[in-house]
C-alpha cells in the first residue's frame, strides 16, 4: 500500500503502474501540456514531470511509496532536489524540443480546411463539426515501428534517408544527383517483416478519424483562420502540425460584408422618391427594420444613407455593430399620360425658360444604342472602299494566247 497517490493521479496511472506504463504516460502528457504547445499549463507540465522523475527512480520511488511527497521534500539533494522540467524533458526525448536558446524539434506540416460560411454565421455565431482523418502515434509499438531493437540502420542509404546517384554525362564529366532511399522509402530505417508491428505494419502511425467542434464567432470575416494547435497529423520524434480552418464567405442575396458594415441596395419608385417612403428590411438575426424617409425629404437616384448600430458585430466585442449602409435606386415610370404633366407641373418647381435662336434646328431624341456608331462607321468604310475602287476604273485581265 501507497501513503498517497497524487504523483500517479498526475500521470493518470495506478500505483502498480509499470516502468513502461509510467514511460508512455508521461510522454502524453509532456508532449501535451508542453510550454511550447501550452504556454498557460506552465506549473502543470513542472508537477508532471516532477512526478514522473520520482516515479521513474525506483529507489526515489520506494521512498515515495513509503511517505508521500514530503519524504520525498525531505530526503535532501539526492531525492529532494528536482531538476528543471525542460532539461528532464529533453533527456527523455533527446534535445531539441524546448525553447529558448536550444535547437527546436522538427514540427509537423499544418493542414488547411476551406469551410464555407454563410453571412447570417459570421453574424450570429455558429458551431460547426468538421469530421477528418489524421495520422496518429501507433499506441501498439509507442511508434517505434516494430519490436524494441528490431529497427536497423538503412544499408543502402547509411541511415540519411537519402541516396547519392552518380551519372556520366560526357568525358571527365560526371553529375551527382540525390533523391529519396528506395528500399527504406526515406526513413534511413529498417525493420524486417516478422518485426514489424502488426497495427501500423511498420510505419509508426496509424490513421484515425477525428471530429472538431469549429466555433465560429460573432464578427469574423471571410478568410479569417480558426487554428487547432496540435490537431495535425502526428509524426515520430516531432511536434504535431496545426489544423487550420480558413473560412470562406458565401455571397449574400441581399447584403454585402464590408469589415464592420453592411452594405445593401433598396430600389425604390419615384413616387417614394418624392413623396416619402417605409420599407421593412429583415435583419441577419430575424428582426424587421422599418426605414422611413422623413416627410418632405427627396430621394435621388443612388444617395447612400446609412442606419448606426445595424451593421456587422465587432469581432470579440459582439455588443457593438458597425453601420448599415443602403444604396437607393430610384425606378422612374417608361412613360407619364399626357393628361397628368399639367398637374405634375403645378406640384414640381417650374421649368428653367430657354431662349431659342431663330436659325436653331430642332431635333429628335432615339434610344441610344452603342452598337449603332460602329455598324455605321463599318458601313462608311465600306463604301469608301467602293469609291475608291470605282476611281481607279475597271481591272482588265490579260490573256495569253498559246
Amino acid at each position: 500500500m501507497v501513503k498517497e497517490t497524487g504523483y500517479y493521479d498526475l500521470l493518470g496511472v495506478k500505483p502498480d503502474a509499470t516502468s513502461e506504463e509510467l514511460k508512455k504516460a508521461y510522454r502524453k502528457l509532456a508532449l501535451k501540456y508542453h510550454p511550447d504547445k501550452n504556454p498557460n499549463e506552465g506549473e502543470r507540465f513542472k508537477a508532471i514531470s516532477q512526478a514522473y522523475e520520482v516515479l521513474s527512480d525506483r529507489e526515489k520511488r520506494q521512498i515515495y511509496d513509503d511517505g508521500g511527497e514530503a519524504a520525498i521534500k525531505k530526503g535532501g539533494a539526492d531525492t529532494g532536489d528536482f531538476r528543471s522540467p525542460m532539461d528532464f524533458f529533453e533527456k527523455f526525448f533527446g534535445a531539441g524540443f524546448g525553447g529558448g536558446g536550444r535547437r527546436r524539434e522538427r514540427r509537423g506540416k499544418d493542414v488547411v480546411h476551406q469551410m464555407s460560411v454563410q453571412l447570417e454565421e459570421l453574424y450570429n455565431g455558429a458551431t460547426r463539426k468538421l469530421a477528418l482523418q489524421k495520422n496518429v502515434i501507433c499506441d501498439k509499438c509507442e511508434g517505434r515501428g516494430g519490436k524494441k531493437g528490431a529497427i536497423e540502420k538503412c544499408m543502402q542509404c547509411r541511415g540519411s534517408g537519402v541516396e547519392t546517384r552518380v551519372q556520366q554525362i560526357g568525358p571527365g564529366l560526371v553529375q551527382h544527383t540525390e533523391q529519396v532511399c528506395r528500399k527504406c522509402l526515406g526513413t534511413g530505417e529498417m525493420i524486417s517483416e516478422k518485426d514489424r508491428c502488426k497495427q501500423c505494419n511498420g510505419r509508426k502511425t496509424v490513421r484515425e478519424r477525428k471530429v472538431l467542434e469549429v466555433h465560429i464567432e460573432k464578427g469574423m470575416r471571410d478568410g479569417q483562420k480558426i487554428i487547432f494547435n496540435g490537431e495535425g497529423d502526428h509524426e515520430p520524434d516531432s511536434q504535431p502540425g496545426d489544423i487550420i480552418i480558413l473560412l470562406d464567405e458565401k455571397e449574400h442575396s441581399t447584403f454585402v460584408h464590408a469589415g464592420t458594415d453592411l452594405m445593401m441596395k433598396m430600389p425604390i419608385q419615384l413616387v417614394e422618391a418624392l413623396c416619402g417612403f417605409e420599407r421593412v428590411i429583415k435583419t441577419l438575426d430575424d428582426r424587421d427594420l422599418v426605414i422611413r424617409s422623413k416627410p418632405g425629404d427627396v430621394v435621388k437616384h443612388e444617395m447612400t444613407k446609412c442606419v448606426m448600430e445595424e451593421g456587422m458585430p465587432l469581432y470579440k466585442n459582439p455588443l457593438e455593430k458597425g453601420r448599415l449602409i443602403i444604396q437607393f435606386e430610384v425606378i422612374f415610370p417608361p412613360t407619364i399620360p399626357l393628361t397628368v404633366i399639367p398637374t405634375l407641373e403645378q406640384c414640381l418647381p417650374p421649368r428653367p425658360e430657354v431662349t431659342i435662336p431663330l436659325d436653331a434646328e430642332t431635333v429628335e431624341l432615339e434610344e441610344f444604342d452603342p452598337k449603332q456608331r460602329r455598324q455605321q462607321q463599318h458601313q462608311r468604310m465600306a463604301y469608301e472602299e467602293d469609291d475608291r475602287g470605282y476611281e481607279q476604273g475597271p481591272r482588265i485581265e490579260q490573256c495569253s494566247s498559246s
